[in-house]
């Protein structure tokens, strides 16, 4: 019986140990926000924020008028040009029932025929739809609203719930982003975080500092639809894995033989 309890005391402090081993220390000062921020008044960011459309991009252009009857054919959405032309957001944009902007910038807009979109805001598009609509004499005082049908960001690495994020009110900030993802897992770097944006279809990538006061007022702050935001394991994290990796086959080897030593000592009891 004493070499039973001794063997289980062994086996405790061995399971004790193999714990400890993938215990690692983080520091504080990086598992926070705004380190360098005190009782202060910023200015804010940029209020006007208007997204700038691009490829792939799912349009809903909405026009009334006076006269119901002259504003159905601008209503009616690219859905059959976009079924045909194949391919997933092809589908999206047939269900969806908006403009799908084609791989060249264009939108095929009834009477105007195809629009140069891409790299526009939905301002300006609304202006230029507004003006054609009158200098052609299609419309009295037409009025044009338009929204985006997929407008999404995506947030990936150490945060608790990686995701494709929907915005329906076309505005979502860094911080809303990866709270909407379950925040940042005290194995991420706040301090270096990867955006990846696409403008005029070349990839941008930018770093982030969620420590620097300065993201605030960055002209990154606001993130643009197909948006990506990877936040990168730190140090602690990536040293833990690699332990895991040396240590693991071990242990388990040694747990092993210590189940097989406690299996004779209770059969030869």
């Amino acid at each position: 019986m004493m070499k039973l309890k001794t063997c289980l005391t062994w086996i405790g402090w061995g399971l004790l140990c193999f714990s400890c081993l993938f215990t690692s220390c983080v520091s504080t000062k990086n598992a926070v926000y705004f380190n360098d921020v005190k009782d202060t008044v910023l200015l804010p960011a940029d209020s006007n924020f208007d997204p700038r459309i691009q490829k792939n991009d799912i349009l809903q252009i909405n026009v009334s008028s006076m006269n119901p009857e002259d504003v159905i054919i601008y209503n009616v959405s690219n859905m059959t040009s976009a079924s045909g032309a194949g391919g997933a957001n092809a589908g999206a944009g047939a269900m969806l029932g908006g403009f799908l902007v084609d791989e060249q910038g264009f939108i095929q807009y009834p009477v105007l025929g195809p629009i140069k979109v891409t790299g526009l805001t939905k301002k300006a598009l609304t202006v230029y739809l507004h003006d054609q609509l009158i200098e052609r004499k299609l419309l009295v005082d037409p009025v044009v609203s338009i929204r985006f049908l997929n407008y999404r960001v995506t947030i990936l690495g150490e945060v608790t719930k990686p995701t494709v994020v929907n915005v329906t009110n076309e505005k979502i900030s860094v911080l809303e982003a990866l709270g909407m993802a379950g925040d940042i897992t005290v194995f991420g770097k706040r301090n270096n975080i990867l955006l990846i944006r696409e403008v005029d279809g070349e990839r941008i990538i930018r770093r982030i500092d969620l420590n620097d006061k300065r993201i605030l007022n960055s002209p990154y702050y606001f993130l643009q639809s197909n948006d990506i935001l990877y936040v990168e394991p730190n140090k602690s994290k990536i040293a833990t894995a690699d332990r895991s990796r040396q240590i693991l086959p071990i242990v388990l080897s040694s747990l092993s033989l210590l189940v097989i030593i406690l299996d004779r000592l209770v059969v030869n009891k």
